[in-house]
């Protein structure tokens, strides 16, 4: 007897790589959703707040429950849906793998990321300089080492696993910045030279479809000019 296919809403923007991540994990699995586009530059309706308060993406709706937060939303479809993302039931090395992503994550995240977006609203030279030497430092420091083992994927996985799925669309950026004069074009690199195991993996990871499945570049490139200047002008 075939179990029923979960009905799944997604509220999304497709330029938020916070709402990213949901998508990535659904293509993986292969599970159908229905999605709703949210403007995140306009007043949330009220029909969209009284689904999710705080009127974030990505909110999914899962046979009527909801669920917000992207690393919640990815978690849960994880855990729902046993597969190389996330070894929920891979016997008594499940808990060790499933720590190890957790601090893997928590590494780039909170090391990493945060010298990201100091980066991308820089308004000088010096501190422009100052913010690429902070991110390849984190990288290079705290983040490379943990992926010694990458084959290609974190833990020495053929397949993404939910490592993959939270990083996948920053990874994008990085990547793909550089090359529109956003940021130095000289950070690709120095992340080549000074954290190798880092960019080999992350290469493998931008070109996975599931990571790719929603990713428009020409938009992603505008909106990001776009947002910084806002950033900048209100600093």
């Amino acid at each position: 007897m075939s179990v029923a296919a979960p009905k799944i809403k997604l509220y999304t923007n497709h330029n938020c790589p916070w709402a990213h991540r949901a998508h990535i994990a659904l293509t993986e699995l292969n599970l159908p959703y229905d999605e709703e586009i949210i403007d995140l530059y306009q007043p949330r309706t009220p029909e969209f707040l009284k689904i999710n308060p705080r009127g974030l993406v990505p909110t999914m709706e899962f046979d009527g429950e909801i669920i917000t937060e992207s690393a919640i939303v990815t978690t849960f479809l994880a855990d729902t849906f046993p597969s190389k993302l996330w070894p929920a039931s891979a016997g008594p090395q499940g808990p060790l793998v499933r720590a190890r992503i957790n601090f893997f994550v928590d590494a780039y995240f909170s090391k990493a990321q945060s010298n990201w977006a100091t980066l991308l609203i820089a308004k000088t030279d010096e501190e422009e300089k100052a913010a690429v030497a902070a991110y390849l430092d984190t990288v290079t420091k705290h983040v490379d080492p943990l992926l010694v083992d990458a084959a290609p994927f974190f833990g020495g996985s053929t397949t993404i696993t939910l490592a993959e799925v939270l990083a996948g669309s920053w990874l994008l950026r990085v990547y793909s910045l550089p090359r529109y004069g956003i940021v130095p074009s000289s950070l690709l690199d120095d992340l080549a030279t000074k954290a190798p195991n880092f960019d080999r993996w992350a290469k493998e990871v931008v070109k996975h479809p599931s990571v790719r499945c929603i990713w428009d570049e020409e938009k992603i490139v505008e909106g990001t000019k776009g947002w910084i200047a806002k950033q900048k002008a209100s600093i």
